[in-house]
């Protein structure tokens, strides 16, 4: 439940919110001498302000690779070249992406929400299973059932919070 948590956590820095972060490009794999790598691996990433975001290659050769990268990616973002650094400014979302957005938010939390009831119903069998071999009593076994009922909505409802904390995140103009 717990993976499921930080995977809905990773998945929801990627969306882009309108605001410069330097977690949009986490998912951008640079071409680094015939081997992809990630591009927080062969630049610095920085943040000046909330609409802007630069990338400073280590070495001046991996701009064009890393330039490439970023418009082969599917962020939407125009980079900016001047042949020292890349800039990214990150143009403001219009109404309809920004529920586009949402929408896709509340899609990878479903999945989340369906992951954490997968390892309920697999606990849930487990006690089944050990209360039918004797391993266990079935008091123990209502015990247990209950106590994983608790633990599933208790990250269900961390799952709603960080929706609801990304929804206004989004809608943020």
């Amino acid at each position: 439940m717990e993976k499921s948590l930080e995977s809905l956590k990773r998945d929801f820095s990627r969306i882009r919110t309108g605001r410069a972060t330097p977690a949009l490009l986490d998912g951008v794999m640079v071409d680094y001498y015939g081997s992809p790598a990630p591009i927080n691996q062969v630049a610095n990433i920085s943040v000046p302000d909330a609409r802007m975001i630069f990338v400073q290659p280590w070495e001046k050769s991996m701009l064009q690779a890393i330039e490439k990268a970023i418009q082969t990616s599917d962020l939407g973002l125009n980079p900016q070249n001047d042949g020292n650094k890349i800039s990214l400014p990150i143009p403001p979302l219009s109404e309809e992406r920004r529920k586009d957005l949402y929408k896709n938010c509340k899609k990878i939390a479903e999945e989340c929400k369906v992951a954490v009831r997968n390892v309920r119903r697999d606990g849930n069998e487990k006690l089944k299973k050990s209360e039918k071999n004797k391993e266990i009593t079935q008091d123990e076994e209502k015990k247990g059932l209950e106590e994983i009922q608790k633990l599933t909505d208790k990250y269900i409802k961390n799952i709603d919070d960080l929706l609801a904390n990304k929804e206004k995140e989004i809608m943020e103009i």
